[in-house]
């Protein structure tokens, strides 16, 4: 490893986390009535009012995660922040209690504008209260959590129909990536130095590997998004639709579960099939970036923004990649991991406003100037940022470790 490399690295996502950070801090809080605006424009002028849950428990996750693991932000004014997040969702998130379904949409005060029969607003409640709770001491916020989890939990094992999702007699029973995805991360956050919970969704942990495993199809050479119930490929466009940023994540989740359970085998799997392999067939070989979508057979998909290029799957490219060079040495992570990085920080950094572009076009045009919305607010880009930086300050300390030896 290079040190002078890994430094120039390290300084340059740290002046982007403390760019990126310091825009939310100015422009998202609501504080008459707590939480966060996240439809924010270039400059971050509130264009809607309206409050997202699964972004309310993200921006809460973030600024309470950077208030306990990295210094410079331990600061009164992030983790106040974080809990007024906290407690609005707290008063406001549950549509009807005791019912535990969280609304997607909230109006500014807090009354509930829609809801979703998924369960990823759920998952992110859990997330932000859990890591809030972490933050500030304060054990009612993960007591919280830990009842909302095993809601998550009872709804995708047990009973969808919770979900108020009624089974229609045309639908396909299938299993969908992004749900096994959640629930191994939500393993991740809740086991963290903790003994008791870490034992309670072991098995949790494990079943949502292997959901996640199910999805590599195609003797090998492709993750699809969807799946048959039991691991078989659909039919249809559905069947054949890929997202390399989905399975570039997922690739990072089922290495955290792999040091955890200390699996090898598992390890080279996450390493193999959802990291480098997703990369190399959704990289736009002509314009550079990851493409949003594509057909494993080479069809036009049907999603509109299919050859757009997104934020997300490129923050999580660089998570995977530079956590994947730290935890087996492999130089080609490494290379793919600045390979992907000079692409992102090219493309979608606003040095003018600060924070980042989410949307891009295929030729990597700016194609929405706003910096937030209902999909994108506080969390991908500061959480890969914060990521990278720590893996990095990590590989320099051992490089400076070994030469003074």
């Amino acid at each position: 490893m290079d040190l002078p490399t890994l430094q120039s690295w390290h300084e340059r996502i740290s002046q982007e986390l403390d760019a990126v950070v310091d825009f939310w801090l100015r422009h998202s809080h609501d504080k008459e009535y707590g939480g966060f605006f996240t439809c924010l424009g270039q400059d971050g002028k509130v264009y809607d009012e309206l409050k997202y849950v699964w972004l309310q428990g993200r921006q809460v996750w973030m600024y309470s995660r950077l208030y306990r693991k990295v210094p410079r932000f331990r600061r009164p004014e992030l983790l106040q922040a974080a809990q007024a997040g906290g407690e609005f969702l707290l008063k406001y998130a549950r549509v009807a209690p005791p019912s535990q379904k969280c609304a997607f949409v909230l109006t500014r005060d807090g009354r509930p504008v829609k809801i979703q029969r998924t369960i990823f607003s759920e998952c992110f409640y859990v997330l932000g209260l859990d890591e809030l709770g972490r933050a500030m001491g304060e054990p009612r916020y993960q007591r919280e959590a830990l009842t909302m989890m095993e809601a998550i939990v009872r709804w995708v094992r047990d009973d969808p129909s919770e979900l108020g999702r009624p089974q229609l007699t045309g639908a396909t029973p299938h299993d969908s990536m992004a749900v096994s995805m959640m629930l191994l991360n939500l393993v991740d956050q809740l086991s963290e130095g903790d003994a008791e919970t870490a034992s309670r969704f072991r098995e949790l942990g494990s079943w949502s590997a292997q959901r996640i495993l199910m999805h590599v199809q195609r003797n090998g050479t492709a993750v699809l998004e969807n799946v048959s119930e039991d691991g078989k490929e659909l039919l249809g466009c559905m069947g054949r639709q890929q997202n390399a940023g989905h399975a570039i994540e997922a690739g990072w989740f089922l290495l955290r579960c792999a040091q955890r359970q200390h699996d090898s085998h598992l390890l080279s799997q996450a390493v193999d099939k959802f990291m480098k392999q997703p990369f190399r067939s959704g990289w736009d070989p002509e314009h550079g970036g990851l493409f949003a979508f594509q057909d494993v057979d080479g069809l036009c998909p049907t999603q509109l923004e299919w050859k757009m290029k997104l934020w997300w799957p490129h923050t999580e490219a660089m998570i995977a990649f530079l956590m994947g060079f730290a935890e087996t040495r492999d130089p080609e992570l490494l290379e793919l991991f600045t390979q992907v990085t000079e692409y992102t920080f090219a493309k979608f950094s606003d040095p003018e406003k600060n924070e980042w572009f989410g949307y891009l076009t295929q030729e990597g045009k700016v194609a929405l100037s706003i910096k937030g919305g209902p999909f994108k607010g506080c969390f991908h880009v500061p959480r890969a940022l914060y990521m990278c930086e720590e893996i990095l300050e990590s590989l320099i300390r051992e490089v400076k470790s070994t030469n003074t030896e």
